[in-house]
């Protein structure tokens, strides 16, 4: 029996797969998108390079990992019926990963986040009525609780169904969370809601690079539009991962729901411009609240022109409503389970920072050894719901 885990080639996914494969016993399921065996297993190195040498992971591939080539929003995954029934009888419990944070498409959050949830719940139903199924982890975001602001957010009380939300991401994520629940009643649910995801506390390398690009952005002005005093939540991967393999794993969980967050020890942006200055030996920034109209009109200027800066501001225009709404997400819960709480972004942002500017907001990927063909970095996303990005 094995783990089914949709979004092993995106950031969290991965994250995931590297834990289970190094301190866990079960086998894995992964559906990956790809024309070929050869090109699936490419995938598969290029996500989790980052974290297994190649020696592991083609033993990984040999002994504990079922790759699956299948499309997460085709019907039963696209699986030949062979392929499917494997699927539903060696799969003792589902993490869902997988998601499109495209905000700006709805097209895509509909397709990706709604359709390919559908499936993923479907399959947990047939596995629930043919063995029984231990478990189905669905990971989600704290954006699910619309607008906010000013305000410490609980678990239970995030969803509210007469507000508004931010972009198509928040809204899709919000009914999938109500669409598992509903398909699978009679199954034990964990729902993972992270707040922004960024960097790893352990190291400085990442392959995330969206919204490190808008804080780049960001620490680069010298006056910023921003209350000094406004929290912002932001929680570390290697935080996340470990907690949802962690809570998946437990034979009991406390909770249904968990806020992935930094919850009250969020830092306030005076604090990390701080954190970044003092260790860049540079002046901290001054702060100018009322410019933030004027600024977010530059941005949604500057988002429409071609090079690194329309780039950065294309992305900061998408991450703007999440730096302003100065809300946390109270992360009681899981730092009870966890017995420990996440390591600030003040500890670990310089280095994550430094790194990325000096890489040139890429990582250095390895190919595959030998003649087989070099999947770019470009080219290694477009698995089907490949969960890239920053959350929420």
């Amino acid at each position: 029996m094995a783990i089914f885990l949709t979004g092993s080639t995106g950031y969290i996914g991965a994250h995931v797969a590297s834990i289970l494969l190094e301190r866990h016993n079960d086998r894995l399921n992964l559906l990956v998108r790809a024309k070929t065996d050869q090109e699936a297993n490419e995938r598969l190195w290029h996500a989790l390079q980052l974290h297994l040498d190649f020696p592991r992971f083609r033993d990984a591939l040999a002994s504990r990992i079922s790759v699956f080539r299948g499309d997460l929003t085709d019907p039963r995954f696209g699986l030949e019926a062979v392929d499917y029934t494997r699927l539903i009888g060696t799969t003792e419990s589902v993490i869902h990963c997988a998601a499109s944070l495209n905000r700006k498409s709805e097209k895509s959050c509909l397709n990706v986040n709604l359709r390919g949830t559908l499936e993923v719940a479907q399959l947990g139903r047939r596995a629930q009525d043919a063995h029984g199924l231990r478990r189905f982890s669905q990971v989600s975001t704290v954006a699910v609780a619309g607008h906010r602001s000013h305000e410490v957010v609980t678990e239970d009380l995030s969803i509210d169904w007469n507000r508004s939300d931010y972009d198509p991401y928040a809204r899709t994520k919000k009914f999938c969370e109500h669409m598992v629940r509903e398909l699978l009643p009679d199954v034990s649910r964990t729902v993972f809601r992270p707040s922004i995801v960024l960097g790893d506390s352990r190291r400085p390398e990442t392959t995330q690079f969206d919204m490190v690009r808008a804080f780049v952005f960001l620490a680069g002005l010298p006056v910023l539009p921003f209350r000094p005093a406004d929290r912002i939540d932001i929680v570390p991967v290697d935080y996340v991962a470990e907690s949802i393999v962690a809570l998946h794993q437990k034979s009991n969980p406390a909770h249904e729901i968990y806020h992935l967050s930094s919850g009250a020890q969020s830092e306030t942006f005076r604090q990390l411009t701080r954190a970044l200055a003092e260790s860049a030996g540079k002046m901290e920034p001054l702060y100018w609240p009322g410019l933030e109209g004027n600024f977010s009109a530059v941005v949604n200027w500057l988002s429409n022109s071609r090079g690194p800066v329309g780039r950065s501001a294309s992305l900061l225009k998408v991450f703007m409503p999440y730096l302003v709404w100065d809300t946390v997400f109270d992360n009681s819960r899981v730092v009870a389970e966890m017995g420990r709480a996440p390591e600030p972004f003040s500890k670990y942002c310089y280095p994550l920072l430094r790194f990325s500017r000096e890489h040139h907001f890429s990582y250095p990927y390895e190919p595959w050894p030998g003649p087989a063909a070099v999947i770019s970095e470009e080219a290694a996303p477009a698995a089907v719901g490949s969960a890239r990005g920053a959350h929420p």
